[in-house]
């Protein structure tokens, strides 16, 4: 006999009752919920090998959109962190922390655009435009990067103030690449086109109080359409360099903007691993074509 079938006032305490403790009981498990967990070895033992997908895992937790993830099938990307120093001066210090990518295959984090649509209604009701609105980040392929982390000194104890995310260490190309496109609104229907790749040099976190926010340098900005070639590739850094100076830094959600500094203060202390808290904004998508 179910709550629910009992009558009377006996009946509705205990349908209550009820609801209140399912309530409870989804509310610690969403508490409890944890992302992934890096194993950091600092290239000291064969212990630190993570699916890029889990080094990455920050980035539904700093978009307010649904985030969907994918890989190809036989995905072999692996993320390291090799090595670790650390210089301190009076009250402050500065650590890098090397990080690879290893292995084969693509692994994409794609953006839906309901929110940005919701908070800029104003905007597109009257420009009919929102240009350059983050589509995608992606990581193909193998490479190298450099965690550089700024931080405080305070009695004795590590306050990281700043992260930045370098991909295109030991003079390789970074593999990292973001994917804009315009939303455009044409008779009471939302269009997305004019589609973008750029490739990220750097992504940096600054403590913010109020609004946190993600600096991205890139490296290379072109069509997704263009063709492949030298020339391409040479227009494409000079409209790099054009963007840099142009491009202002994206807003973030806070529980991203904290994860990059807790994660920065765990390789400060050489913790042996990370946790990234439950990003409850993130879906797996199908496993993408070759």
């Amino acid at each position: 006999m179910s709550f629910f079938s009992v009558k009377g006032r006996a009946g509705a305490y205990l349908a209550t009752l009820w609801v209140l403790l399912t309530g409870l009981s989804h509310s610690f498990a969403a508490e409890s919920a944890t992302g992934p967990t890096l194993r950091l070895d600092y290239g000291v033992g064969d212990q630190g090998f993570n699916p890029v997908s889990d080094f990455m895992y920050f980035v539904p937790l700093i978009s307010p959109e649904h985030v969907l993830l994918a890989t190809n099938l036989g995905n072999s990307q692996c993320a390291r962190v090799v090595s670790f120093t650390n210089h301190i001066t009076g009250k402050s210090f500065s650590a890098t922390c090397e990080f690879e990518f290893t292995g084969d295959g693509i692994q994409r984090d794609t953006f839906e655009h309901v929110v940005g649509i919701q908070r800029h209604e104003k905007q597109l009701k009257t420009t009919h435009l929102l240009a350059h609105q983050l589509s995608a980040i992606t990581v193909d392929g193998d490479g190298s990067g450099i965690v550089e982390i700024q931080g405080s000194l305070i009695k004795g104890r590590y306050v990281v103030n700043e992260v930045k995310m370098r991909f295109n260490a030991r003079g390789r190309s970074s593999p990292v690449s973001i994917t804009l496109e315009d939303i455009r609104l044409r008779d009471g229907t939302y269009s997305y086109e004019n589609e973008t790749v750029a490739r990220v040099n750097a992504l940096q976190f600054r403590r913010s109080a109020e609004h946190p926010k993600m600096e991205v340098t890139l490296a290379s900005v072109k069509r997704k359409d263009a063709p492949n070639n030298a020339w391409q590739s040479f227009l494409g850094g000079l409209k790099g360099a054009a963007a840099n100076m142009m491009l202002p830094p994206l807003n973030v959600e806070p529980e991203g903007e904290q994860a990059m500094l807790d994660f920065g203060l765990a390789l400060v202390t050489k913790q042996p691993t990370f946790t990234f808290p439950f990003a409850p904004r993130l879906k797996t998508g199908p496993a993408l074509s070759p």
